[in-house]
């Protein structure tokens, strides 16, 4: 199996990592615009060998595009041109309409199937990809109905076998609002406190010097590409307005019973808050 990554970052240059590990690539070839990511790639023995994104495409069973989603919608309809009926393309983006809008019409849109990887770190470039990163985290194939089945099937076994993740399928809308929810929102959240913090703690000395392992995971994601998110923010944006008008009601209404001095109020939210442990240790 030869698989080509394009993009060769954090996502592409661990899924690399991943798909070696697990013995599920013959062959990997990395594809970027930056000479730099592909030297380094090369050094780090992420990819066999780099090449122009027509000659990678030409010789793999699988392409998988691992770029900034701003640039999904132009890249994908220049790949699905150069493929044959056997082979097929992914896309790992965070958003998905965008996406297919781009391909709905195309030809080859049955040699296409999207995805969604749901594993990261607040880091970036070829020098932040990692062993394991993907291993029992959540994978999200959408509208598989419009791809050829037994290129779908195949995707999925890559998901499962060759990064061993756990995937499950859903329709592409579904997706964005979803995300807007559990990824999305978390990440303008953690910009924002970053912002807050700095703009009212001047001395930065006393941050670090107090910063505890809360603030800490809090901020984590403050530290992400702002390339990455900004395109992000901007596809998603209206479900993303949507989650940050009711997050916002929760704070006003936190205050609210702050200032009012009805803290046995609040602590009722707290524990009904609280039963987002439940969800998450299933």
């Amino acid at each position: 199996m030869t698989i080509t990554i394009v993009g060769l970052g954090l996502i592409g240059g661990s899924m690399a990592l991943s798909l070696k590990d697990n013995c599920f690539a013959d062959t990997l070839i990395g594809v970027d615009n930056n000479p730099l990511h592909t030297a380094k790639a090369l050094q780090l023995g992420l990819v066999d060998s780099v090449a122009s994104l027509e000659n990678a495409v030409a010789q793999s069973d699988i392409i998988i595009v691992a770029t900034p989603v701003n640039t999904l919608t132009s890249i994908l309809p220049q790949i699905l041109d150069l493929i044959s009926d056997n082979q097929v393309v992914i896309e790992v983006g965070s958003t998905k309409k965008p996406v297919m809008d781009a391909v709905k019409n195309h030809l080859k849109r049955p040699n296409f199937v999207a995805t969604h990887p749901m594993a990261g770190t607040e880091f970036s470039g070829p020098e932040a990809a990692i062993h394991r990163l993907f291993d029992n985290k959540n994978c999200v194939l959408c509208d598989v109905q419009d791809s050829k089945p037994e290129l779908a099937t195949l995707i999925q076994k890559m998901y499962e076998d060759g990064l061993k993740m756990k995937v499950q399928f859903m329709e592409s809308n579904a997706h964005d609002v979803h995300t807007a929810y559990i990824s999305h929102i978390s990440h303008i959240c953690s910009f924002a406190l970053a912002s807050t913090v700095l703009a009212k703690e001047k001395d930065e000395e006393s941050i670090f010097n107090l910063a505890s392992t809360g603030f800490e995971s809090t901020v984590r994601l403050a530290k992400s590409n702002p390339e990455t998110w900004i395109p992000i923010f901007q596809q998603n944006q209206e479900n993303i307005i949507d989650v940050l008008d009711e997050y916002i009601t929760t704070l006003l209404k936190f205050k609210g019973l702050m200032i009012s001095d009805s803290y046995d109020k609040l602590k009722d939210c707290l524990i009904q808050a609280n039963d987002i442990k439940r969800i998450l240790n299933k």
